[in-house]
């Protein structure tokens, strides 16, 4: 029984022990992955060349150099490149890039992880300077994936917090009102938690209790913030996973009902075909 794939830092071999990998993103890359894929990290993508389209949780996206992509943990996604791509790659844990801030939701407060409007468009570099400049910390941080000693290790995270601050500068206006208030943190950190929990099919309340908040105010928050039900969000994350391992797994439509927890199989169709119109079947057959 084949599902999608979730890689850990660890696969990315030449990181050795470190919770951090950087490297030029080309043809030649040293190691093989199944695509689609999820991770358990954060990546930072920045293509300067070639083309062809990225597909994150069924979004898909044109790739248009120079652009950077953003993913989050628990996201599925596969790349589609021309044979003449490159750039460069930053993957990254929570815990490496939260070492030592006293602001434990500084990643939430970042536009391009966990978006509430569940979208991941690339960040287009129109900028040449901007572009050199960007290129300049990558270069920089390839280099030091070959040190070893501590201040190799502090540098790196500089690096990154230099690479998320000036990303954040050059993202579009739309997607920054009010992302560091905390009712939008919390929105995130819901957000954050349906990608961790969303098989175990838990309800609003299980979620406000997780949060540390009413379930009134948790759905209040979600509301104003997104235009959408905390269940419509639960429900959306639900059926993009359902439409990838009908997509890209060997599952039975029993063993997809099983793995995200519904009650029986006739329950599990009348949710998907609700949302979309047709049974699971029907989508699998069709796709």
């Amino acid at each position: 029984m084949k599902g999608i794939p979730v890689y850990s830092i660890e696969k990315f071999k030449a990181g050795g022990e470190k919770p951090y990998q950087v490297e030029v993103f080309d043809a030649n890359r040293h190691f093989e992955v199944e695509y689609p894929h999820c991770h358990d990290f954060f990546e930072v993508l920045f293509l300067t060349q070639g083309s062809g389209v990225h597909i994150i949780d069924n979004n898909s996206y044109e790739i248009k150099p120079p652009c950077i992509f953003f993913l989050s943990p628990g996201q599925a996604h596969k790349l589609e490149l021309s044979e003449d791509v490159s750039g460069y790659i930053f993957l990254f844990t929570g815990e490496f890039y939260l070492l030592d801030k006293s602001n434990q939701n500084k990643l939430l407060e970042y536009p391009f992880f966990f978006n509430v409007k569940q979208d991941n468009p690339p960040l287009l570099i129109k900028n040449k300077t901007e572009q050199a400049f960007l290129e300049s910390l990558f270069k920089k941080g390839c280099e030091e994936m070959n040190k070893t000693d501590q201040g190799s290790y502090e540098l790196s995270h500089a690096l990154l917090e230099l690479i998320l601050c000036s990303c954040e500068r050059l993202y579009p206006p739309e997607y920054l009102e009010g992302v560091k208030q905390k009712g939008h943190v919390l929105v995130k950190r819901f957000r954050e938690l349906i990608e961790e929990k969303y098989h175990q099919n838990l309800s609003i309340k299980d979620y406000a209790n997780l949060l540390n908040v009413s379930e009134n105010h948790l759905t209040h928050l979600v509301k104003e913030r997104t235009s959408k039900t905390s269940k419509e969000l639960i429900r959306e994350k639900q059926i993009i996973e359902i439409k990838r391992l009908l997509k890209y797994s060997d599952y039975s439509i029993t063993q997809i009902a099983d793995h995200l927890n519904f009650k029986d199989q006739s329950y599990f169709t009348k949710f998907f075909k609700k949302s979309e119109g047709i049974t699971p079947l029907d989508y699998r057959e069709n796709r």
